[in-house]
């Protein structure tokens, strides 16, 4: 593990690509590796156990490509299995959680909305957190049920996902949320919808830009920011069709290839 090795990424699926986005946005020299275990999504519906499980296999694999540090682009994944995977493996391992206490501390109307997985808003994390910086706001928390597998297919602009999308945010326009927190790593791509759909006056929060600037603070820390005019290395593989991926990193830039890979 050197200044030259990759960063990892992680996800249960194509949706972490969007923290990707943000972190060669950050680190445009820096060499990565994304894995979309697009074969298992959504994590939000399994149990702990099989989160953990799903977490390992994909963080052995990044560790066995010479990456030197992992960022778990999967609320899911993290506010199940972070403590386990930092534990485990002497590297540091960044998670993803909901941008909850921005939200919280940024409120006017004192009533935000969290739209996640089932596994993340269960979860002991999730609860910690929202219990620490909501106490005197309203929250509405409501689970993105079947839009992760409509994202993995690529349906972004279909009336399904419209259908989906008003049907969850009709609850948190009635509580008249100022703030909508995503969290999940797939539903930025969802935001030119939510946009379409939501009052003018929300605004919609992601942890993408504030997860990447923390992994380039800790590889700044630990003196593996690499320091020399590198042409990066990006490398994406998923383990199931590769053309969602692909759409999407595409959007971001037409250079980007995918490769499908078991892992």
């Amino acid at each position: 593990m050197n200044k030259n090795s990759p960063i990892g990424i992680f996800d249960s699926g194509v949706g972490g690509s969007s923290i990707w986005q943000e972190i060669h946005r950050l680190m445009p020299l820096e060499n990565t590796i994304y894995l979309a275990d697009s074969k298992n999504a959504p994590y939000g519906n399994k149990t702990q156990s099989e989160i953990v499980s799903l977490s390992i296999k994909n963080t052995e694999a990044l560790i066995s490509m010479g990456c030197k540090t992992i960022v778990v682009a999967c609320n899911t994944a993290t506010t199940n299995a972070i403590d386990v995977l930092r534990s485990s493996y002497n590297l540091p391992i960044l998670g993803i959680e909901p941008a909850i206490k921005p939200a919280a501390l940024q409120t006017k109307h004192k009533s935000i909305g969290i739209l996640a997985t089932k596994g993340t808003l269960s979860s002991t994390l999730f609860h910690k957190t929202a219990t620490a910086f909501t106490k005197e706001i309203s929250v509405v928390e409501i689970v993105g049920e079947g839009l992760v597998p409509l994202i993995e297919n690529g349906a972004l602009e279909t009336e399904e996902m419209t259908t989906l999308l008003k049907k969850y945010t009709a609850p948190m326009i009635a509580a008249n949320i100022d703030y909508l927190v995503l969290g999940c790593s797939h539903y930025p791509y969802l935001i030119p919808q939510l946009k379409k759909i939501l009052p003018q006056h929300v605004t919609i929060i992601d942890s993408g830009q504030a997860v990447a600037k923390q992994t380039q603070n800790v590889l700044q820390q630990r003196q593996l920011l690499i320091d020399s005019d590198n042409k990066p290395t990006l490398q994406f593989y998923t383990n199931k069709n590769t053309g969602t991926l692909k759409k999407l990193l595409n959007a971001f830039s037409e250079t980007i290839s995918v490769e499908k890979m078991d892992f």
